[in-house]
């Protein structure tokens, strides 16, 4: 007994050091972060997660229904097309042709109303809202220097376009696989506006793209310090609500009446994103109106042209949106690290959705080789019609 006694105590000890040792070096999120992935037999972020999370609501009240054909065309998949998306482990895949359902289809108990995680779908709508903020005059125009809003930057000479464009030379960190790192700490930890302002410039801004979410999530603190509302809020009243969204979405905070993780964790389903991407075919605007500028708009969707870090030109990634083609067609999307697409295809007239847990894992593909998979089964049923 008395050597249980003992064994026990030591245990507890230790237990207690470890907990201090995170306190003390900043990495208290590596609990929850051992509590809600590692100890339920997961090894990172899942689309589920939202349940393990506080969440703001991004309310949806104006829903507006999908159009159907009237004489619907006749689309299917083919086994070898089921699967690959089985391969991928797909949740949901919808097609828009100009504005209509052409397909729609769920796996693995997934449904039309499965709240998923967008992940880094999630930087695309917060730059919607930065044009937003322009267009309202809350902002005066991409060329605002951040320090307007956030004087920790000031003398930095970082402006507002630097952040979409991914070049304010601020080296956040962007490793996933780094429980360490700064994007563990905003993914678990609760302390998200203090992380990111701790970090400064490591070289002059716009001389260099460098894909990390910290400049999203400054966009988001603009966001809030420039309009008063939460981003959440503001998504929902300029966005969410106005493209007639069904179903409330949610948007994981760091903690209670916290800040949102904007560069990820805004959860919804395929058929309310689908809805995204009909207002970038549509130029944004919805029913004529516009909710962003036409200028801002097609700055979104022009290249950055700026050098990486290994010296190439980066010509396909716009204002927090990826850009790119499919056999010389152009397209535009917004994508999250675990294969999530909302694809907006001009040419064809198409938005399609492909939600999921798995993508091509090859780091730092300019195109995933999964979408261009998806591309060709959206190309055949596009050729039905």
């Amino acid at each position: 007994m008395n050597l249980l006694r003992k064994i026990l105590f030591t245990t507890l000890l230790l237990v207690f050091a470890a907990v201090l040792g995170l306190y003390f070096s900043g990495n208290m999120h590596l609990l929850k972060a051992i509590k809600n992935t590692y100890l339920v037999g997961k090894t990172g972020p899942t689309i589920d997660d939202y349940h393990k999370f506080i969440n703001r609501t991004v309310e949806a009240n104006q829903p507006k229904p999908l159009s159907s054909y009237t004489e619907p065309p006749e689309v299917y998949l083919t086994p070898e097309e089921e699967n690959l998306f089985k391969k991928w482990e797909t949740s949901a895949f919808v097609i828009l042709k100009d504005g209509k359902m052409l397909f729609e289809k769920y796996w693995d108990n997934y449904s039309d109303e499965s709240l998923t995680n967008s992940f880094s779908m999630a930087k695309s709508f917060t730059c919607l809202c930065i044009g937003a903020a322009i267009k309202e005059g809350k902002v005066k125009s991409t060329n605002q220097l951040i320090s307007s809003f956030l004087p920790e930057y000031k003398g930095s000479g970082i402006r507002i376009k630097h952040l979409l464009q991914m070049s304010s030379g601020i080296d956040f960190g962007e490793s996933y696989g780094d429980p360490f790192g700064f994007m563990a700490k905003a993914y678990y930890g609760t302390a998200v506006y203090n992380l990111t302002l701790s970090k400064k410039s490591t070289k002059p801004p716009g001389v260099e793209w460098k894909y990390q979410g910290g400049n999203t999530l400054l966009l988001s603190f603009i966001v809030e310090r420039a309009t008063g509302k939460s981003l959440s809020s503001y998504f929902a009243d300029n966005f969410w609500q106005p493209i007639g969204a069904k179903n409330d979405a949610l948007w994981t905070l760091d903690k209670k009446e916290g800040k949102e993780r904007s560069y990820c964790c805004f959860y919804s389903n395929a058929r309310d994103f689908a809805k995204i991407g009909q207002l970038i075919l549509d130029s944004g605007k919805v029913q004529g109106s516009e909710l962003i500028g036409l200028d801002y708009f097609k700055a979104s969707f022009s290249p950055v042209n700026l050098p990486d870090e290994f010296g190439d030109t980066v010509n396909h990634y716009g204002y927090q949106w990826w850009l790119s083609n499919y056999n010389g067609t152009s397209f535009r999307y917004a994508r999250g690290i675990l294969g999530q697409y909302i694809v907006i295809v001009p040419e064809w007239r198409v938005v399609f959705v492909r939600l999921g847990k798995k993508r091509d894992p090859t780091r730092n593909a300019v195109i995933p080789s999964d979408l261009l998979e998806y591309f060709q089964i959206v190309e055949r049923m596009n050729s039905l019609i």
